[in-house]
């Protein structure tokens, strides 16, 4: 009669347990760290792409505008930019440091660029990029996940900012809070004066 061993498994003894959890442990421990830092870092590359994409919107608005000759409505300089209207700042006799050109969006009654609202900057933002990431100057619709908003904005001394939504600060409940300046959060701020991005990235 053929007998065949059955072979008991073995189980991991406590003091092999006790090495496995530490091995565990540790790798934890390095591999955190590093995770969080590459999130860091696609966190920063984000918002410089979208600052890069922008600036460059920017420039093309203007090229363009040249390029047509300065094309003026009602003595206000404007540009037909992908189909859609974009009014450009029009220095006057009260705003001579204002260079011209530069998107200041839908209002022809704004084209000094000297009272910047967020509508007009949300409007900017939708006229230079094909696809605009979703964007709000509401905090609320950044905390309603239904909305799926990306981007935050404010005006802060006439200059539209623009914020990465992942990055803004967060109170006790977890909602996010609306920045009054530039040192929180990673964002980049436009000025239509002379056209500038200036990218300024805040670590949590």
């Amino acid at each position: 009669m053929n007998r065949s061993k059955i072979k008991q498994a073995a189980g991991f003894t406590l003091i092999e347990l006790v090495i496995v959890v530490v091995i565990l442990g540790f790798l934890a421990v390095t591999a955190i760290p590093k995770f969080l830092d590459l999130t860091e870092q696609a966190k920063q590359a984000n918002i410089e792409g979208m600052a890069g994409g922008f600036a460059t919107g920017v420039s093309l608005v203007r090229a363009q505008w040249e390029a047509e000759a300065r094309p003026m409505a009602s003595s206000v300089n404007r540009v037909m930019y992908d189909g859609t209207e974009l009014f450009l700042t029009t220095p006057s006799s009260t705003s001579t440091t204002i260079r011209p050109g530069y998107p200041t969006g839908y209002d022809a009654g704004n084209a000094d660029g000297t009272e910047m609202d967020t509508t007009d900057c949300i409007n900017v933002w939708q006229g230079i990029f094909a696809q605009p990431p979703t964007i709000s100057a509401t905090i609320a619709d950044l905390n309603d996940n239904t909305k799926n908003i990306n981007y935050f904005v404010i005006v802060n001394n006439n200059l539209c900012g623009y914020f990465l939504r992942e990055t803004l600060a967060q109170d006790a409940s977890g909602n996010y809070t609306a920045p009054a300046d530039d040192t929180v959060g990673n964002n980049f701020f436009y000025n239509n004066a002379n056209s500038s991005v200036v990218v300024t990235i805040n670590k949590n």
